[in-house]
């Protein structure tokens, strides 16, 4: 008979190993702390590399000696399946935009105004990155949220608690339950080091340090997002409250300034380039002066915020449904640069119309590369005169949108082309279109591929149904396979076909099918205008779906009756009617219809008509508007939209860029509002 031999283990002393785990999670982010944050780093990275490896070991080998703040979250975790949606506590508001000293002021005007005061205002760098939301409990890191639409974001915690500069834990002496806002941002250094990297292994690179830092953020691998060198700046508080009594309840927060100290204070990196400014004029000063210095710093900033210092004077001036009225981004001068003319190629849009596009040889402009430019139409390339091989001046308008301003003429080079113009789509085939009231260049066949990706993509898009997962590439893929001829096919798609396409995965195909689904329960403003109805924009669309309870009533509207309606003129009733006449587009209702796609509305809404009698012109790029829904808003408030300046006119609306009409107004002296302005004389303030 075999003897048994017992094995025996030394006894684990727990106690000291829980000891020793919060001794290290300790140190670790006291030197997160020094290195993130103050900038003073005490040990080499080999150093703080083996403080880490040490707490690791301890907790996979003890694994209920893990806390949720332990510093090792940072390594990153499981892939996850997707990102579930975080309603924001406080709405992350939008702010608005300006472009010069006359709309600054303006500003300074409406809150010396609603103030009642003479305003201070506190100024901060604008820093081009992605805004989130963070939000403690007990003083823990729980939920990190990007923006997302401002009520609803990302839920992308995983991928928050990797950057180091965030705390996972606040003093003892913070609020119990609080959210911190800040921006998440790539430093340009760290930014153009991944790009290289990214080349050598033959990926595709980012655009820009904010495009960098949006995608990293939507990573589903946290471990991935933990290599990528991410930065925070903390400058706001959304929400905060404390049932201890100590440090937070003796610090008289009551202006912005004190808001970042306190932040500071808390543990959060905060930008240190902001400044009080006690007057309009020492704002402008504070815009000169980083408007010629912002490159030098190491991180992309597109402008300047100016808030009004005082906390209860911002509760007291409010805010509109997107914007708080105490605040406004003043963005730098676009900046211009040279480059190379290669080609123009014409883009085919949902309504036919063909859209040039400058093919450019690529530059870096504002710490973008730029490939190609817009050029509008035909009319603006007679402008311009412009020839394949020129080099041509280009800038982004407000740092947004890349233009083309001017052939430098005196550079053309002997080999220059002359661009032509052409006669049949350049996608179908079909010959091109064009009425005599109209620039544009249309291709008249339905069922152009183009224009049947248009349609879906535009239905899709964000402003319509919102169908998550649905973006123009996944159009295209589904088009080409033959899955899917109108916006009625999209639910009719089964997972089987979905998940037999190219590069799709499953996580990506139960994206599509929820997404998909629950768009059915879109508002009808929203069906309306993703259907795509020549010259029905958002606003006309809003409007329809407050005079019809239903889709059948508006299909079965007579042009007469729909004339009736503020804002539906004869151009836009004559297309509602010819649009739901067109054969191909009752089949796609009853497909919808039959999916069980919402066809009702609330119907019946009054709009005042405060704005009877005054005329309007509209000129630059507005912000929040397009000119077409700038002014189907004017003309459902009963106010009329003039395509010229004269003395006639009550006001001129002028965004970024705006041309001669500007200077129109100015010489018969007619008033002249920026966006802000105009905004409030919509509300009737």
């Amino acid at each position: 008979m075999n003897k048994t031999t017992e094995i025996t283990f030394p006894a684990v002393d727990l106690d000291a190993m829980r000891i020793e785990a919060e001794t290290l999670r300790s140190e670790i982010q006291r030197h997160d702390q020094l290195y993130y944050i103050a900038a003073e780093p005490e040990i080499s990275d080999a150093e703080y590399d083996r403080l880490m490896k040490r707490l690791l070991e301890i907790e996979a080998l003890y694994p209920e000696l893990k806390t949720i703040d332990s510093p090792t979250v940072r390594v990153g975790g499981a892939p996850s399946g997707g990102f579930t949606s975080v309603t924001h506590r406080t709405p992350m508001m939008s702010l608005a935009n300006c472009y010069s000293f006359e709309e600054l002021r303006e500003f300074d005007h409406r809150v010396t105004e609603l103030y009642e005061a003479n305003p201070e205002y506190f100024c901060e760098l604008k820093i081009d990155g992605v805004a989130v939301s963070l939000t403690y409990r007990d003083r823990k890191l729980v939920v990190g949220a990007t923006r997302g639409d401002g009520t609803t974001g990302d839920d992308v915690t995983a991928n928050i608690k990797t950057i180091r500069s965030i705390p996972l834990t606040l003093p003892d002496w913070a609020p119990d339950d609080i959210d911190v806002r800040g921006e998440i941002y790539y430093p340009r250094d760290k930014f153009d080091e991944m790009n290289r990297q990214r080349v050598e292994q033959g990926l595709k690179t980012f655009m820009n340090p904010r495009n960098g830092a949006a995608g990293t953020l939507k990573l589903l691998d946290s471990k991935e997002v933990a290599k990528r060198p991410l930065r925070f700046f903390a400058y706001a508080v959304g929400k905060g409250e404390s049932s201890k009594v100590g440090k937070f309840e003796s610090l008289k927060v009551e202006r912005q300034q004190d808001v970042i100290e306190w932040l500071g204070q808390l543990g959060f990196s905060t930008n240190k380039e902001g400044k009080l400014c006690r007057s309009i004029e020492e704002v402008e000063d504070y815009w000169r002066y980083w408007e010629e210095h912002h490159h030098e710093l190491p991180y992309d900033n597109d402008g300047i915020v100016v808030k009004l210092n005082d906390l209860s004077g911002q509760i007291k001036v409010g805010a509109t449904a997107k914007s708080p009225r105490w605040a406004i981004a003043f963005k730098f001068v676009a900046e211009g640069s040279v480059t190379r003319l290669n080609e123009v190629t014409w883009q085919v849009g949902r309504t036919g119309a063909l859209t040039p596009v400058a093919e450019l040889e690529p530059v870096l402009l504002a710490g973008t590369i730029i490939r190609r430019a817009t050029l509008h139409n035909q009319d603006e390339l007679a402008r311009l005169g412009a020839m394949i091989g020129d080099f041509v001046e280009i800038e982004k308008g407000g740092e947004i949108i890349p233009k083309v301003l001017q052939v430098v003429e005196e550079r053309r080079p002997i080999d220059a082309k002359t661009i032509v113009i052409p006669t049949v789509c350049p996608v179908c085939g079909k010959p091109l279109e064009r009425s005599e009231d109209e620039v544009a260049l249309r291709c008249p066949n339905w069922w152009c591929p183009a224009r049947v990706t248009g349609r879906i993509s535009h239905f899709a898009s964000r402003t319509a149904m919102d169908i998550e997962g649905l973006g123009g590439k996944t159009v295209d893929l589904l088009f080409q396979c033959g899955l899917i001829r109108d916006i009625g096919d999209l639910y009719y798609l089964t997972v089987k076909q979905i998940e037999a396409l190219p590069r799709q995965g499953e996580g990506s195909t139960d994206n599509l099918l929820r997404g998909i689904a629950e768009s059915k329960s879109r508002p009808l403003e929203r069906l309306i205008f993703g259907l795509g109805i020549r010259h029905v924009g958002r606003g006309s669309a809003r409007t329809l779906a407050q005079h019809y309870p239903s889709l059948d009533l508006l299909a079965a509207a007579s042009e007469l009756e729909l004339q009736v309606i503020p804002d539906i003129g004869p151009v836009v009733a004559a297309s509602i009617t010819e649009f739901f006449k067109f054969e191909p587009n009752k089949q796609t209702i009853a497909k919808l219809k039959r999916a069980g796609v919402g066809m009702e509305g609330g119907g019946s809404a009054v709009v005042s008509q405060h704005l009877a009698g005054k005329t309007f012109v509209l000129t630059g790029t507005l912000q929040n508007y397009t000119r077409e829904e700038a002014g189907e808003l004017i003309r459902l408030r009963g106010g009329k939209v003039a395509t010229s300046v004269s003395k006639k006119t009550d006001y001129v609306v002028a965004g970024a860029e705006a041309g001669s009409k500007l200077t129109k107004a100015e010489e018969l002296g007619v008033k002249v509002i920026g966006e802000n302005v105009f905004e409030e004389i919509l509300r009737n303030v």
